[in-house]
C-alpha cells in the first residue's frame, strides 16, 4: 500500500495524544433558544476543542463535514501546533509559502492536519462517516492521509462540486470550476449506505394523507408488535395499500417490538380509553392480529437511490457564489471579501442528507466552522423534514465565533430581516455557546482547584474506558458506573459530603462502608488509601492515585 511521509509526521503521529483536556466554559450570553436542544459552538483552537469535547461525545457522532484550509498559497492560516520536535519548531510557526510548490508549505499542512483527522475519528460511530471537502492542491496528499488513519478499504468515495457558475481563471491554461468532497467512514463494514436526495424527496411525501378522518391513538414503547423486520421506519410509513394504517411518527423495531412511543391514524374500533385499559394489563398488542390489519413491511426500493458524485446547480447545488449572496442577505452588507470561498448550505444539507437519512436525530460535528454554515443545514434539514438533528460547531478566531458563526446560526433560527427588507421566519432550533477554558491540570500535574466532580468524573471514565459518560448519567455518587463487569469509583470534591481536608478522598475502611458496594472487580480512583494489600485484594480493589494515576493529555 501506498503510504506517506513528510518533514515532521513523526513528531505528530501521536501529537493528539499528548493535548492536555482542557474544561468547557459556558457562556450563557451568547447562547440561543433552548441549550437543551443538544447543539453547541465552541470557540478555541480546533485541536484543543476536540480534545476537551472527547469525554462527552466520543463515538456519538454520525456525519462530520468540515472544510479546511486549502493550503493553496494565497491564504493565511494559524492553527495551534505545540508540538515539541525541533525540526517542528524551526519552520511551524512561519508563514505559509505563497510562492510556488514549496516542500515547506505542504509538511507545515500535513502536519496540521494529521493530529486533526485522528481526533475526529475518535468521534464517529462505527456507522459514521466524514465528508472533507478540499481542492487539487492537496487532494493527493489528503486521500493519502486519510488511507493512513482510517484505512483504504473505509474510503467511499470522491465527490466533485461545481464551484463557480462561470468559472475562475487557475492560470493562463484553466478555468477552476471545481472542487472535491472526500468521503470516509469509521466501519465501511457497518455502514447501511448514503441516500441521495432524490430518493429522500420521494420518503418525505407521505405514503397516506394525513386527514381527520381517522382516529389517533398513541402507544407507549415496548408493548406493539407490528409485524415488521427490525429497523427505523420513518413518519409516513403505512401497511400493504389498502390496509388503511398511517404511522405518524418515527419508530424503531427491535426483535419484532416497537421500542419507541408509536402514534398512528386508521379506522378504529377502539378508543384511546379502551387502548389505555388493555395497555394497563402489561400486555404486548399486536397490530396485526389485535386490529385487523396485514402490515407489511416498508417498500426497500425506495431505498435502492445512492447519491451522485457529479454535484451541480442541476440538481439543486449551490457554488460559492450563492454561498456568498446567501452571507450577505443574511447579514445585509457584503460577505464575499471575509468569506470568499464559503460553501453554500445546500452542498453541506445534500452530505448530511446523505448520511443521516435513516437517522434524523443524529449528531452532526464540524471543527473548521466559519461562518457557520453547517449549524444553518442542520437546521434547514430539521424544518423540511421534522428531524431533530444536532449539530457541534468548532471555530477558532474570537470575533468571528462571536459575531459571525453564532449569529448567522441565531438568525437563521429565530428569524431575520434580510437584505431585501424581507421578514425570514426563522428555522427554530437553540445552541449552547462555551469557550475553552483551563486545563483539568496546572503544570506541576496537579488538579486545577477549580475541577467539579464532574468534571473530573467525565474524564475519568473517559480515559479508564475510552467511552464518554453522558451528562444524565453523572451521578451524585462515587461511583460513576459499570464498565465491562469493572465498578469503577471516584472519591474527590467531598462527594461523600465530608468537607474536611481530605473530603472523604482517601480510601479507608469507614469510607469503603460508605460507597455503594460492588461484587465483582473495582477500580477506585483516590487521592490515598489506608487500606492493606491483603483487604484490597480479597474486595477485589485496584486503586489509582489522584492526580498522579489519572491521565493528563
Amino acid at each position: 500500500m501506498p503510504t506517506l511521509n513528510w518533514i515532521g509526521k513523526e513528531a505528530v503521529v501521536n501529537h493528539h495524544h499528548q493535548v492536555p483536556f482542557h474544561l468547557l466554559k459556558d457562556v450563557p450570553t451568547l447562547a440561543c433558544g433552548s441549550p437543551g436542544d443538544g447543539n453547541l459552538i465552541v470557540q478555541g483552537d480546533n485541536l484543543v476543542a476536540l480534545k476537551a469535547l472527547l469525554p462527552y461525545y466520543a463515538g456519538q457522532v454520525k456525519c462530520i463535514y468540515i472544510d479546511p484550509p486549502y493550503n493553496t498559497g494565497n491564504e493565511n492560516w494559524i492553527y495551534n501546533d505545540n508540538v515539541n520536535s525541533p525540526v517542528i519548531r524551526d519552520w511551524l510557526g512561519k508563514v505559509v509559502g505563497k510562492e510556488g510548490e514549496t516542500l515547506d508549505r505542504h509538511d507545515r499542512w500535513l502536519c496540521m492536519m494529521y493530529p486533526r483527522i485522528s481526533l475526529l475519528q475518535q468521534f464517529l460511530r462505527n456507522d459514521g462517516v466524514i465528508f472533507v471537502s478540499i481542492d487539487e492542491f492537496e487532494l493527493g496528499n489528503l486521500l493519502v492521509l486519510f488511507d493512513d488513519i482510517f484505512g483504504p478499504l473505509n474510503r467511499i468515495g470522491i465527490f466533485t462540486w461545481q464551484r463557480k457558475k462561470k468559472g475562475s481563471h487557475l492560470d493562463a491554461h484553466l478555468r477552476k470550476m471545481t472542487e472535491y468532497v472526500l468521503c470516509y467512514a469509521r466501519k465501511k463494514s457497518q455502514l447501511n449506505g448514503l441516500f441521495g436526495e432524490d430518493a429522500y424527496a420521494d420518503k418525505l411525501q407521505p405514503l397516506v394523507k394525513r386527514t381527520n378522518k381517522g382516529k389517533r391513538l398513541s402507544f407507549p414503547a415496548k408493548l406493539v408488535s407490528t409485524g415488521l423486520g427490525d429497523g427505523v421506519y420513518e413518519s409516513g410509513f403505512r401497511g400493504k395499500q389498502g390496509t388503511g394504517l398511517n404511522f405518524l411518527t418515527s419508530f424503531t423495531v427491535s426483535e419484532g417490538i416497537v421500542t419507541t412511543p408509536l402514534e398512528v391514524s386508521g379506522c378504529f374500533v377502539w378508543t384511546q380509553k379502551k387502548l389505555d385499559e388493555e395497555i394497563s394489563l402489561g400486555t404486548t398488542i399486536d397490530l396485526s392480529r389485535k386490529f385487523g390489519f396485514n402490515v407489511g413491511r416498508h417498500d426497500q426500493s425506495e431505498k435502492s437511490k445512492t447519491p451522485t458524485t457529479i454535484l451541480t446547480p442541476a440538481i439543486g447545488i449551490g457554488t460559492n457564489e450563492d454561498a456568498s449572496e446567501q452571507l450577505s442577505s443574511i447579514f445585509k452588507q457584503e460577505m464575499g471579501k471575509v468569506f470568499p470561498y464559503s460553501k453554500p448550505d445546500s452542498l453541506i444539507q445534500y452530505l448530511i442528507r446523505a448520511a443521516t437519512d435513516d437517522e434524523p436525530t443524529a449528531l452532526v460535528l464540524d471543527s473548521f466552522a466559519g461562518s457557520g454554515t453547517t449549524g444553518h443545514a442542520v437546521l434547514n434539514l430539521n424544518a423540511q423534514d421534522g428531524g431533530s438533528r444536532r449539530f457541534i460547531l468548532v471555530e477558532m478566531e474570537p470575533t468571528i465565533a462571536r459575531e459571525i458563526t453564532s449569529e448567522r446560526v441565531r438568525r437563521v433560527a429565530k428569524g431575520y430581516t434580510n437584505a431585501k427588507g424581507e421578514e425570514v421566519e426563522g428555522l427554530g432550533g437553540g445552541f449552547r455557546y462555551c469557550e475553552l477554558g483551563d486545563s483539568l491540570f496546572d503544570e506541576s500535574g496537579k488538579i486545577r482547584d477549580t475541577v467539579r466532580f464532574a468534571d473530573l468524573a467525565r474524564h475519568v471514565w473517559f480515559t479508564e474506558t475510552g467511552e464518554p459518560l453522558p451528562r444524565e448519567r453523572v451521578p451524585n455518587s462515587p461511583l460513576l458506573g459499570t464498565f465491562r463487569g469493572v465498578a469503577i469509583y471516584l472519591l474527590y470534591n467531598g462527594i461523600l459530603g465530608d468537607k474536611s481536608t481530605s473530603g472523604g478522598n482517601v480510601l479507608t475502611r469507614a469510607v469503603l462502608a460508605n460507597i455503594p458496594g460492588y461484587s465483582g472487580q473495582k477500580i477506585i480512583y483516590c487521592a490515598g488509601c489506608l487500606l492493606g494489600s491483603d483487604r484490597l485484594q480479597s474486595e477485589r480493589i485496584v486503586i489509582r492515585q489522584t492526580p498522579y494515576e489519572i491521565r493528563v493529555s
